[in-house]
């Protein structure tokens, strides 16, 4: 076989291959429902003082999970620094916001989490006033456990069905939202762009939820069994919504 030919065989297996890599693409798109995908999303990550800290990296590590050429994550607070989580017994470690308010890029996908630190944000009118400005602008907005309260309060949730932490469901989440449908019963819930999801680590089902429908089931289903995480698919599946409070 002469050299030319050898050439010529190599540029059409080159040419096969990305054909092959394009047929994926298109077929990946194909398996998204409506939300119009571009090459690269920005999901934002909202933290603020004792936020719940697996209501945060459950859905962050799967998402992380998705290839970086098609998401990037980042967190924001109010101010770009350290910002302290905290569960129930204890407080800490610090987290550190690559951005603030002022200076946050467009985001694509937000992500508001729940924690002890939910009631000073529901006054926090700087953190009321960018969820309510940047999710009219975000494809996707969500919120794992208690984080459904602060968008309630911001506005976001009006006329809107939704779900939370059940354990604080009537106390705190259904007083910040009078004008919001709430469901008692679901592990996340979908109503348009808004995804809600119930308590802490309810945000994991619902994160892989939202690959699904940007990337497709395949991808979801890759990343729970590359994670070794046994994913609810069902959104009615709520198993902690009878002793609701």
């Amino acid at each position: 076989m002469t050299k030319q030919r050898i050439f010529i065989r190599l540029a059409l297996g080159l040419a096969v291959i990305a054909a092959s890599g394009a047929s994926a693409q298109d077929t990946a798109q194909k398996g998204a429902t409506a939300v119009e995908t571009p090459k690269q999303l920005t999901l934002g990550v909202i933290l603020y003082p004792t936020f719940e800290p697996l209501d945060v990296f459950g859905p962050v590590e799967m998402f992380m999970s998705v290839p970086g050429n098609l998401l990037k994550v980042v967190f924001i607070a109010e101010k770009a620094g350290p910002v302290e989580a905290g569960t129930q017994s204890q407080k800490g470690p610090k987290v550190y916001a690559d951005f603030g308010y002022d200076d946050a890029p467009k985001l694509d996908i937000i992500l508001v989490p729940g924690g002890f630190g939910t009631i000073p944000q529901l006054q926090n009118e700087k953190t009321l006033a960018f969820i309510r400005e940047r999710s009219a602008q975000a494809q996707i907005t969500t919120s794992v456990c208690s984080g459904s309260a602060i968008l309630a309060k911001a506005g976001v949730l009006d006329g809107k069905k939704a779900t939370s932490n059940k354990a604080y469901f009537d106390s705190m989440i259904v007083a910040n939202g009078p004008k919001t449908e709430w469901i008692r019963q679901a592990r996340w819930v979908e109503d348009g762009k808004l995804i809600t999801s119930s308590g802490v680590s309810a945000g994991i089902d619902m994160a892989l939820a939202v690959i699904a429908k940007l990337w497709g089931m395949e991808m979801a289903e890759g990343i729970a069994k590359g994670t070794e995480y046994v994913w609810s698919k069902d959104p009615s599946n709520d198993p902690f919504a009878l002793p609701a409070k």
